[in-house]
């Protein structure tokens, strides 16, 4: 059951799912272009999917290329099983780095590495091209600002350049722009608009892919990546991890919050200009903790099999209705499931239930495929 999660009924029915934005076919031509231009390439995936988030009509050109993997948006993967990733592209010899492409100090290791990737043409060559690729949505024209921030500090005196555009919605950056980032040698680094594979090899990559943000929601539907995301929570028993919140009472919370850091509430809490209060704290924490509650109970009360796509499809209705109640939302709400789809989805993607990877690390055997 586990390795098939993507053919369960609710996607079977669901319709089937257009991928692949007419814009992003011609990106990709004019990427293959560019490609045999470029020097070095900094491929960028999302830490959460290593595999999923490669864009694979490309893969054969890359291999010919220098080139670094950039798992970006590390923060919101496992700690625990990204060594195992790192390992598994040392395997298969290809450079690796996992990053925050919003840290200064994260992406300035990054650009170490490509130095050190390029050292040997730095001696020979006036201009250096190095481009930056990837699926929509992985963090790429944040990794170009941020890199922009870097250069401007190396190289004040340089003209002033434009940022990448960036934005919530994947493909939002649709034109190939070059950045001058370093002199003597110049070195150039070209942003690339996300380019999705043409056919994705099967629906559970896609879902996957709609899971991190990398397809738009309303290509899958967000009941339907809910519904996938709570069946890959429930096969791997991570509710049960949260069995030491049943019977704790959401206001203990509230003394412990004191000491900590504040949270990162912007893409959770209505945009402001003063920061948020220790009420917007505790009530997002509080709504987490209910969350994990609310799942771990249901999971630890369900008597059917996990193995059974039935009887997993019958748990994940009892969880949307009971998250309807942990994430305060209407009973008599007529778009219930869609609002409680909504809400869940985005406590997943900024990291507030936990760092996930979703890919499964392969097995050494696969490592020369």
């Amino acid at each position: 059951m586990k390795g098939c999660l993507g053919e369960m009924g609710f996607n079977k029915s669901g319709g089937k799912i257009n991928w692949f934005p007419g814009h992003m076919a011609a990106a990709t031509r004019a990427i293959s272009r560019r490609l045999k231009l470029s020097d070095l390439v900094i491929e960028v995936r999302d830490a959460r999917i290593p595999l999923s988030s490669a864009n694979d009509d490309l893969q054969p050109m890359l291999s010919e290329k220098k080139r670094v993997i950039a798992l970006n948006k590390k923060d919101l993967a496992n700690p625990n099983i990204m060594h195992r990733w790192i390992r598994y592209f040392d395997s298969c010899r290809q450079e690796c780095l996992p990053i925050n492409a919003h840290s200064r100090s994260s992406v300035q290791k990054l650009l170490d590495l490509v130095e050190l990737k390029l050292k040997e043409l730095i001696t020979r060559e006036p201009t250096l091209l190095v481009m930056v690729v990837g699926v929509p949505n992985v963090g790429k024209s944040a990794l170009i600002n941020s890199i922009h921030q870097i250069a401007l500090s190396r190289f004040p005196v340089q003209q002033k350049m434009n940022r990448a555009t960036v934005g919530p919605l994947p493909g939002v950056t649709q034109d190939i722009a070059g950045y001058k980032i370093a002199h003597q040698p110049s070195i150039y680094v070209l942003d690339t608009p996300g380019v999705l594979v043409p056919s994705i090899p099967d629906i559970e990559t896609g879902l996957k892919l709609a899971l991190a943000g990398s397809v738009k929601d309303s290509v899958v539907g967000e009941e339907r990546i809910v519904q996938y995301l709570l069946a890959v929570l429930n096969s791997r028993g991570t509710p049960l991890h949260w069995r030491h919140l049943i019977g704790r009472e959401s206001e203990g919370l509230h003394h412990e919050l004191d000491d900590k850091p504040e949270y990162n509430l912007k893409d959770l809490l209505p945009k402001r200009r003063k920061p948020p209060n220790k009420s917007d704290i505790y009530y997002i924490e509080d709504m987490v903790s209910e969350v994990q509650r609310t799942l771990c109970t249901t999971l630890s009360e369900f008597n059917g099999s996990l193995e059974d796509e039935d009887n997993l499809e019958t748990l994940i209705d009892q969880q949307f209705e009971a998250l309807q109640s942990a994430l305060k939302i209407p009973y008599k709400a007529s778009e219930a499931r869609t609002m409680v789809s909504k809400k869940f989805l985005t406590l997943f993607r900024t990291g507030k239930l936990g760092p996930f990877i979703l890919d499964d690390v392969p097995d050494a055997s696969d490592s020369a495929s």
